[in-house]
């Protein structure tokens, strides 16, 4: 039997505190009168506090530390507030600003959250992973802080992207948050200005080689296996060479994805569907040009490959529709340079360094930037797409905002209003002329919740690329004729559950379609997704 703590003890407990709305009768049971000041809230009222306390932050930053802070008292609270307002909230909790909470994270935190495996501590990590309270995990978010966003190696100051990512599972798809668990592999840093920081949290030592890293990571996958069985691995922000070696080394042997590849090819795909439902067409009937060649980038590539195929082109078809340019030129057969995963989009064509002679050569429908090189899509690229293309793809996606390929009213003024956009992060209404667009953020938390949502329901067994492309699909065809027509090719995030709910519906019909659930097939998939949904309510204790 649980017994629910008293008094003080009950105030910091997280998951049961009701802050200032504890009843009279919990009051008088558990040990709070005196503790607590006389006055009860309602739920909307604690609701209207938090805003009059975010509005007199000076800055979204303060607003990310205000919001960490809840979430350390009031669970619950945190949870309804972020789910009242998801098109506000979430900006303040993830992209943009936890690129900023990860930098200054040494400097900023007041108490911390999940679990920190030092490679130091080799050979001990089953052992630390008992320490976590909770036995029953579901999903882990995995960093080892190397790649972070588009902010480079920032060690163990990435922790605040595992815990944003999971704060995201909960509060867009209702994945009960006492199933989660945030862990940063603390590998060291490669950042000079990080080991010299005194406030630097971290390791202060250089990173490994890949082999010891490797082994550190084995030791950590089959650590997980052993303590929670039905958990589901979400790597996050790892070294695009790291990343496609480990997602390629254990998709086929535990339940597991690399979101910086698979999210964000999906909701590139989600976007890449949504104007084709503007232009018309198909999209094995187009070409595409990428800025950037790392795990991102060749992550869409494969999937954009993968859907092409499915509407009749062969995999060499499909890939020599597909190009990349990175910081050395176009990616073409006679570069000595390439890694293996980017050989197969090397195409025979004369080397070039020139972005925009690339573009009139290739005449691509789309450029899809993943480079984090700000303003690389200046107005000679826009303008040689403009040209090209009656209604030019402009996909800047790289994050944070200081990393973006160009701004949405760049995209517009350059592209004479013409340009279809969407970004890695998020930009207000942009007028042109007589009309007014609305852009879109291709970010990934259209994509990775709804795939841990079904995954959660149906105790999926493998996360596989269909489950993806299943839920790009479900993401798009959100899209209303009415939000396609103001330049929308996202669903709006004010409306992000009921998308979420969707798209898990759909993949969790993949899953059980490939029999990789754990479960039996329900009748009804929609109804049985609703009965795992979390809902940010205050327990009665008394």
């Amino acid at each position: 039997m649980i017994t629910t703590p008293r008094g003080l003890a009950l105030l910091r407990d997280p998951q049961l505190n009701k802050s200032t709305a504890f009843t009279e009768a919990e009051r008088e049971a558990l040990g709070l009168l005196g503790l607590l000041p006389e006055g009860i809230d309602s739920e909307d009222t604690q609701i209207q506090r938090v805003h009059l306390q975010l509005s007199k932050k000076p800055n979204d930053l303060e607003k990310y530390i205000y919001l960490s802070q809840l979430q350390d008292t009031d669970e619950t609270l945190f949870y309804r507030v972020l789910m009242s307002d998801p098109a506000h909230f979430l900006p303040l909790v993830y992209t943009p600003t936890v690129g900023e909470a990860c930098q200054q994270f040494g400097h900023i935190m007041r108490r911390p959250k999940g679990l920190y495996l030092g490679i130091n501590r080799k050979g001990r990590v089953r052992e630390i992973l008992r320490n976590w309270p909770k036995k029953d995990v579901r999903f882990i978010v995995v960093t080892s802080g190397e790649r972070i966003l588009g902010l480079g190696d920032l060690g163990a100051n990435g922790m605040g992207i595992p815990i944003g990512k999971l704060a995201l599972y909960t509060a867009c798809a209702g994945i009960p948050p006492q199933y989660s668990l945030p862990i940063l592999m603390d590998c060291g840093t490669n950042n000079d200005a990080l080991l010299r920081d005194p406030l630097y949290l971290g390791l202060r030592q250089t990173r490994p080689s890949t082999a010891e890293l490797d082994e550190f990571v084995e030791e950590f996958v089959s650590a997980v296996q052993d303590e929670f069985p039905n958990c589901c691995i979400q790597f996050e922000d790892w070294a695009g060479v790291d990343a496609v070696r480990l997602l390629n080394r254990y998709r086929d042997k535990v339940c597991c994805f690399n979101d910086d590849i698979q999210g964000t090819a999906a909701v590139a795909l989600a976007g890449l569907l949504g104007a084709m439902r503007i232009i018309g067409g198909k999209l094995s009937e187009q070409r595409f040009l990428f800025l950037g060649a790392g795990s991102a980038g060749i992550g869409i590539a494969n999937m954009l490959a993968q859907v092409m195929t499915s509407e009749g082109l062969s995999l060499e078809e499909a890939r020599a529709r597909i190009w990349l340019f990175d910081v050395n030129g176009l990616l073409e057969s006679s570069r000595k340079d390439l890694l293996d995963f980017q050989k197969p989009y090397a195409h025979p064509h004369e080397p070039t360094k020139d972005f925009v002679e690339a573009i009139q050569s290739i005449k691509p429908i789309a450029i899809i930037g993943v480079s984090t090189v700000a303003k690389a899509f200046n107005q000679r690229v826009i303008e040689a797409m403009a040209r090209i293309n009656q209604l030019p793809i402009i996909f800047p996606y790289s994050n944070p905002t200081s990393h973006l390929e160009c701004t949405a009213e760049e995209a517009y003024r350059w592209s004479e209003g013409r340009a279809i956009f969407a970004s890695g992060s998020p930009f207000p209404p942009v007028r042109f002329g007589d009309k007014t667009f609305v852009p879109g953020q291709g970010n990934n938390v259209y994509i990775f919740p709804a795939i841990g949502l079904a995954v959660y329901a149906t105790r999926a067994k493998r996360v596989t690329d269909d489950m993806f492309i299943a839920a790009a699909r479900a993401v798009a065809g959100q899209v209303t004729q009415a939000e396609l027509d103001i330049g929308l090719i996202y669903p709006p995030q004010s409306a992000i559950f009921k998308t979420e709910l969707h798209a898990a519906e759909r993949v969790a019909d993949v899953i059980f379609t490939h029999k990789l659930a754990r479960v039996d097939r329900p009748d009804d998939i929609d109804s049985f997704i609703q009965q795992h949904l979390y809902k940010p309510e205050y327990q009665t204790l008394v």
